[in-house]
């Protein structure tokens, strides 16, 4: 057992009353009230016209690509800096991943590298705000405008994250979320996929219960999945959507203290960068000076009871996906040097600084 584990959910508000109602009514599968207010509740938190719930993350991202029509040969540019959830589901469709680069100060895919990897075959761009912090929104729609490119937000790590004022994932065509166990809300396992295209918002409905005809009861006219969210999910994740102000809150407060309890050592934070980027800091992460350190850090971390885990590795490096040579220098220095901190909203000042004086010992200070 950790004295400070990575993460951890909590579970102080409605949940369970709002599962045993959910018991008690015997409405416990993909009917029932909460999977429709859990939809509103969110898509209104967002700023989005449209919500639909899914058993997981990565589903969602699947059933986006289908609803967008992606397929065989078409080519989606991704960052490689994500976690591997992000591009699955595009080889899932028979689309083709095309990795970019990200940027040094953000960790967000850079648009630069975007605009070099466009090609005639390119259909979508699947944008990931990684670990909270939201990426160059406004360049990012230029760019698809200009190639009339779709735009699929990955937003698994970013409930709360604004840029310029604006809830990520209403910027492009659709939007992607998380509810495992260690996001900012949980359903322990669940997904939400969101836009604001009606059209988009049917196919979605239509695709996730498998391809079941809109009027016609119990007539399937395509073929579909049994993506759907459970009542019981949708009722911790309702009471976890009551909390998420203040959720958000406190890992605001928590990133702060690390900032101020790791000043002074050769450790740069992940923080907000950039004109309206609003950092949610779904993880408080950074990076180490030189890479051979961050194994070593973490492993005293843990011998003193702190556990940490690293940054993602670049999912070009990926044994299924490194079928030819190919550097992204920015995504390979960060993974190389980065770690995720304990970053659970229970965290106490007191928590931090005990954190960051176990980090200043391994430095000799």
């Amino acid at each position: 057992m950790y004295k400070y584990p990575v993460y951890q959910p909590t579970l102080a508000g409605n949940e369970k009353n709002y599962v045993n109602e959910c018991l008690d009514s015997t409405w416990i599968s993909s009917k029932g009230k909460f999977v429709n207010e859990f939809e509103k509740s969110f898509a209104t938190f967002i700023g989005a016209d449209y919500a639909t719930g899914v058993c997981n993350g990565t589903v969602a991202i699947h059933l986006a690509l289908v609803a967008l029509g992606l397929g065989e040969g078409d080519e989606v540019i991704v960052p490689t800096f994500t976690y591997i959830a992000s591009v699955n589901p595009i080889l899932q469709v028979g689309a083709i991943p095309v990795f970019v680069d990200s940027l040094a100060d953000t960790w967000q895919m850079s648009p630069e590298d975007i605009r070099k990897k466009i090609t005639p075959k390119t259909k979508a761009l699947m944008v990931v705000h990684l670990y909270g912090h939201p990426c160059e929104m406004a360049e990012i729609m230029t760019i698809a405008k200009e190639h009339n490119l779709f735009v699929i937000e990955d937003c698994a790590e970013a409930i709360g994250t604004t840029y310029k004022g604006q809830h990520v994932g209403t910027f492009g065509d659709i939007a992607t979320f998380s509810f495992f166990g260690n996001k900012t809300i949980t359903c322990g396992e669940g997904g939400m996929v969101t836009t604001n295209d009606a059209t988009l918002y049917d196919r979605l409905a239509h695709f996730k219960g498998q391809g079941l005809a809109k009027y016609r009861e119990y007539w399937h006219d395509t073929i579909g999945f049994n993506y759907r969210m459970t009542n019981i999910q949708a009722a911790i994740g309702l009471a976890q959507l009551e909390q998420v102000h203040t959720f958000l809150a406190q890992k605001k407060q928590i990133a702060q203290w690390y900032q101020e309890g790791l000043k002074g050592l050769p450790i740069a934070c992940h923080c907000g960068v950039g004109d309206g980027a609003n950092h949610s800091y779904w993880m408080c992460s950074v990076l180490v000076e030189k890479a051979p350190v961050r194994d070593e850090l973490r492993a005293f971390l843990k011998a003193e009871g702190i556990e940490t885990r690293p940054t993602f590795y670049p999912v070009h490096t990926m044994p299924v996906y490194a079928n030819k040579f190919i550097k992204h220098p920015v995504a390979e220095d960060i993974a190389n040097r980065g770690i995720n901190l304990p970053s659970y909203p229970l965290l106490t000042q007191e928590n931090v600084q005990d954190i960051c004086q176990t980090i200043a010992k391994f430095y000799g200070k």
